[in-house]
Order: structure tokens, then C-alpha cells, then sequence
């Protein structure tokens, strides 16, 4: 038990007996926060409980708290307790009480900062999830590291997690897809026919590298004249380009509509080649870039327990669909099926079924729920992208429609990143082709850039990415700020090492007396709230908070290692400082390795 939990678990119980008295209201909501106090002349740490209930309870902030700390049980680790300014209370630690994070750290090592308050429950974390049309780019990075993180976070504080993607492998995107590839078997066969690519198909050179291997293996097995397969298409979108002065270039519809167009191809495509020549190209488009995302997340750090095929749900759809009619929230409307989701407090109803008996995306996304809820997960935590923002409503409305606690599924969204090099901005368009791959970013700026500056803002906000940042060795790269601490002191280990000398444990311990400078009792202070910290992140998904601590803590040792001496000429106080110099270390470790980020030995 942290001393935050304890002090928390002792200021419980007085409240309790003087709800029990009368003091306080029986149905007092205790919202009250306990903080670290910046400057120990103060305390260890501080309350702000009476301040809270000290209008329930018809008091004034300080009257009540003295009978708080009147009835405050007693702690073996708590020297004194105050009562300061308008009625905060602050807590006096022992001196054996500062000093036993660092027993706690040496008993713990790679194990320090976890708990167990969440043991026992179970928690589903789907992350990633992009279509397989492409390869992961590095707004799909973000999603990758944010999500890995939060499931780390998540283990940390006791859950068991299972970290899911979720495959769009089925529905038109993937046609899309599959005709783009076949369109490019026909160029690569007969490139002289002047083929004019859809303008709404993926034009990657990925998607030409994919039909190449479908030569290779089946010839021109599947060949049709351009003529058959563009018969009857509706014409393809024409764009005006309009000179705006100032705001530029703008794109105006001429004629023509891309979606039908490609539809029609689709269409073609389909029944030219017939199920079984059409699942050759869609089967094979979708192989090599899964497999490709696979790795890429792989060589990321990045794994998944469960890779979740969209095409599989066919059953579970109609099994989702027949729940809500038996429950009455579908009916018909122009030859569509609609949910009922109004009146769980969506905007407008939504289409389940088409006229033509297709279901929607929805359906799917339905049925993908119901499935997750029928597992057991005791939560179920959903990222997506930003974009996915009204699909909230609509999905927790079907999940309550079924019968289901909607209030056990979170859904966290990630915003969009904006990369930056030289001072410009880099665009990226997954369709187009023109996208900056996660890879490329990887191989740039390396794995742990990537990961920690993913994961160093709320996931909700927006990222400005700098390349040129994250791969400067200055003060202002936080993670190598933060990875050069660490460094340090197996730098100063190996110089030790050199000297003949080592570090002794059981000496260092008994001469943490010394370490009396107030940036010492600081770093003491800060190490102790390595556990509340990620618990505190675990429990609001916010990964941040971990690299916030890590850059504080980094700070506070870079700026005590630059003005006292580790290796000084006393011997005692050397293994002193030898002891907390190793304690940050391995707090720095833990905090990077929960982050994704390794810890190198040498810089």
C-alpha cells in the first residue's frame, strides 16, 4: 500500500465515524483529493476534505477540521498532523517513511509502480483496427502506440487485458480494393491500352506490387478487355480547378460522379470474374497488406492477442439484428430496415439493412459488440480515430437496445497528427498513395521517439509532430532528456567499476540520513509517487501523466547529479547517493519500459 492509499484509507475512516456521529451527512459524496505538498515545511502531504464538507456538514472548513483530526486513527508512518490556512490538513511523514520507497524499489525492482487494485477483472482493449487497404501510416501509429500503452497501464494496476484488432476485411473498401488490384493486373498485362485509373481507387505503388505476384502465380488467367470491364460505368468525377488568390487552389466538381463510377467497376469486375476469380485478387490484396501491418506493428512493439475478421460475423449479424426486432427497436421505412436509436438518445435512426438486403456497417459494428459483451469482458475499451466521433452514440444505443450495460464500454478516440519537417508540413492521403508510412517514420526517428511522443499528449488533442525534434540530443527532446538520466547512472556505475569500487546495499541504506540537501528529500518525494502516478494514469487512460512524471523526475536528478558529487570523498555519503542515484534509475526504467521505450545503458 502506497503511503497516498494509507493517508486516503485514514482520513476514510475518520469520515466515516463522524458520519456515524452525525457530523457529516450519511450521504456526503467524498470527491476530496490528497496532494504532495510542494515545499515539506508544509507537510508530506495535504487534504482538502474539510473544505469540501464543511458546508454539509453546517461547519466551517477549519472547525471540522479539528474534529477530523481528532478522530483520525493512528499511523505508524504519520509524525503530526496540521491544520493550515482556511482548513487543509496536512501530513508529517516520519523520517523511516521517506526512506522506505527506496526498500519498496529494491524489493519490487522491474515489478515497482504495479498493483493489484483491479485484479481479477478482465478488460477488452481494441486498438488499431485500420482497413486493410493500405499500409499503416502514421496516424495509425498514434492509435498503435496510445492503445498498446493503455493496455500496458491497464496490466499494471491488476486487469487482465486483451488487446484486439478488429479486420475490415469484408464491405466495399475492400472492393474497392480488390478491383483497384485487378486494374492494375490489366495495365501490367497490357499497358498499352491507355487505362485511366478511377480517380476513387487505391493508386499506391503497393497496389501494383500485389497484382505483379498475381502474374507471377496465375498468369493471364484472369485477363478481360478494358472494354467489357468499364462497359456501362458511369462517368468518372471531372474537377475544375478555381484560382482563389489567397486561399488557394480550389477543387470544383465539373461532372461526373467517383462513387458510382467505381461501383460500376465492382460491379464489372465482380461478374466478369465470377466469385471464385474475384476472391483471387481480394484474397491476395488483403494477405499482403495485413501481413504487412502484422510486421509492421510487430517491429513497433506493438501485439495483439486477437486479430477479429469482420467477414466472420455474417451469423453474429443477423443474431444482433433478430435480438433488436424481438425487443422492437427495428422497423421498415422505404424498403430499409431502421434501428430505433433515437430513442436512446442518438441524433437520428440508422439503416440496418438496405432495401436490396445488404446490411450496413452498422450491422456490423452491432454484431462486433454483441460479440465483445458475450465474451465476459468484465470492460471493454474501444479507440478510434476522431473521425469515429458520432459512432459513439449510435453503437452504446444498440448496445443498450440489446439489453447490455453500455456503461462498461469506453470509447477513447485519438486525434490526427500532423508531421512536421524543416519546418513544413508533410501531407499524407492513404487513398491517393501518398501517405508517410509508420515505417518511414520509424526508420527516422527510431521506435522510441515514435512511441513516447505518440503517447506524450491526451489522446483527444492534436499532435504537431517534429521530426527534427525527436531526434536531437538536447535538453529539449524530452525522451532523450529522460533516456540520458537513466544513462548516467550506468555511467557512473562503470566509472565505479573502474575505480575498483561498487556499491554496497546494506551501507547505502544506513546512510540515507545524510542525504539531507532539499532536492534529495524531493527526488524521495517523487520516487514515492511512482505507483499513485500510474494508477492515476491506468484509471483515466492518460499515458501522458507517466512521461510528465518521467520528465520531472529526470529533471530533478540531472539537476542534483550537476551540483553534488555521487563519488564523493565520504564514503558513506557516497553509497548514499549511490543508492538513490540507482533507485531513479530503475524508476526511470520502469517508467519507459511501461511507455513502449527502452532504457539504453549508454547514450
Amino acid at each position: 500500500m502506497t503511503m497516498n492509499t494509507a493517508i486516503q484509507h485514514v482520513l476514510t475512516t475518520a469520515l466515516t465515524t463522524l458520519q456515524q456521529q452525525g457530523v457529516i451527512p450519511a450521504d456526503f459524496n467524498n470527491t476530496s483529493g490528497l496532494t504532495r505538498t510542494r515545499d515539506r515545511k508544509h507537510g508530506d502531504f495535504a487534504s482538502n476534505i474539510a473544505m469540501l464538507a464543511a458546508k454539509p456538514a453546517g461547519l466551517k472548513p477549519r472547525d471540522l477540521a479539528e474534529k477530523i483530526v481528532a478522530v483520525l486513527p493512528h499511523h505508524s508512518d504519520i509524525l503530526k498532523v496540521d491544520i493550515a490556512g482556511a482548513g487543509f490538513i496536512n501530513f508529517f511523514l516520519n523520517e523511516d517513511s521517506r526512506f522506505k520507497v527506496l526498500d519498496d524499489i529494491a524489493q519490487q525492482a522491474d515489478r515497482f509502480g504495479e498493483t493489484t487494485w483491479y485484479a481479477g477483472q478482465t478488460v477488452q482493449v481494441e486498438f488499431v483496427s485500420a482497413n486493410p487497404t493500405s499500409a499503416l501510416h502514421v496516424g495509425h501509429g498514434r492509435g498503435a502506440a496510445y492503445g498498446m500503452t493503455v493496455a500496458r497501464l491497464l496490466e499494471a494496476v491488476g486487469y487482465t487485458v486483451s488487446r484486439e484488432y478488429y479486420v475490415n476485411d469484408a464491405g466495399r473498401q475492400m472492393d474497392i480494393l480488390a478491383t483497384s488490384t485487378y486494374l492494375r493486373y490489366l495495365e501490367l498485362l497490357q499497358p498499352l491500352e491507355g487505362l485511366v485509373f478511377p480517380s476513387n481507387g487505391y493508386q499506391g505503388d503497393y497496389v501494383k506490387e500485389i497484382a505483379q505476384q498475381i502474374i507471377y502465380q496465375h498468369g493471364k488467367a484472369y485477363q478481360k478487355s478494358l472494354a467489357d470491364v468499364f462497359a456501362d460505368v458511369p462517368a468518372d468525377a471531372v474537377y475544375d480547378v478555381l484560382d482563389n488568390g489567397d486561399k488557394g487552389p480550389e477543387k470544383v466538381l465539373k461532372s461526373g460522379n467517383k462513387e458510382k463510377h467505381i461501383d460500376g467497376l465492382i460491379k464489372n469486375t465482380q461478374s466478369l470474374l465470377g466469385p471464385e476469380g474475384y476472391a483471387v485478387f481480394h484474397d491476395a490484396a488483403l494477405s499482403s497488406i495485413l501481413d504487412n501491418i502484422k510486421q509492421d506493428l510487430i517491429e513497433f512493439g506493438v501485439q495483439f492477442d486477437c486479430w477479429f475478421s469482420e467477414a466472420g460475423l455474417g451469423a453474429k449479424v443477423e443474431e444482433a439484428l433478430q435480438l433488436l426486432h424481438q425487443k422492437g427497436f427495428l422497423y421498415e421505412k422505404d424498403g430499409n430496415i431502421w434501428f430505433k436509436s433515437t430513442e436512446f438518445g442518438d441524433e437520428k435512426d440508422r439503416v440496418v439493412k438496405r432495401a436490396n438486403g445488404q446490411t450496413t456497417y452498422f450491422a456490423s459494428d452491432i454484431a462486433y459488440h454483441l460479440d465483445k459483451y458475450q465474451r465476459g469482458f468484465d470492460k471493454i475499451v474501444d479507440i478510434w480515430g476522431s473521425d469515429h466521433h458520432g459512432y459513439i452514440a449510435r453503437v452504446k444505443a444498440a448496445i443498450t437496445a440489446m439489453g447490455y450495460d453500455a456503461t462498461k464500454l469506453t470509447v477513447l478516440l485519438v486525434q490526427f497528427v500532423t508531421l512536421w519537417r524543416g519546418g513544413e508540413m508533410v501531407q499524407m492521403s492513404s487513398r491517393s498513395g501518398q501517405f508517410v508510412e509508420l515505417r518511414e517514420l520509424r526508420k527516422e526517428v527510431g521506435n522510441d521517439a515514435a512511441r513516447f511522443y505518440y503517447v506524450m499528449r491526451k489522446s483527444e488533442q492534436h499532435i504537431d509532430f517534429d521530426l527534427d525534434l525527436a531526434v536531437s540530443q538536447k535538453r529539449d527532446n524530452v525522451i532523450y532528456y529522460i533516456q540520458y538520466a537513466y544513462a548516467r547512472v550506468c555511467s557512473v556505475l562503470r566509472k565505479l567499476a573502474e575505480q575498483q569500487g561498487r556499491l554496497d546495499e546494506t551501507a547505502g541504506r544506513q546512510a540515507v540520513t545524510q542525504l539531507v540537501e532539499p532536492i534529495e528529500t524531493e527526488i524521495l518525494a517523487k520516487l514515492a509517487a511512482y505507483p499513485e502516478t500510474v494508477l492515476r494514469a491506468a484509471e483515466s487512460y492518460e499515458p501522458h501523466l507517466v512521461g510528465y512524471y518521467l520528465k520531472e523526475l529526470a529533471a530533478l536528478f540531472h539537476g542534483w547529479y550537476n551540483e553534488h558529487k555521487v563519488l564523493s570523498d565520504e564514503a558513506s555519503l557516497t553509497q548514499a547517493r549511490l543508492l538513490l542515484s540507482v533507485r531513479v534509475a530503475q524508476v526511470l526504467k520502469n517508467g519507459l519500459l511501461l511507455l513502449g521505450v527502452s532504457a539504453p545503458e549508454s547514450m
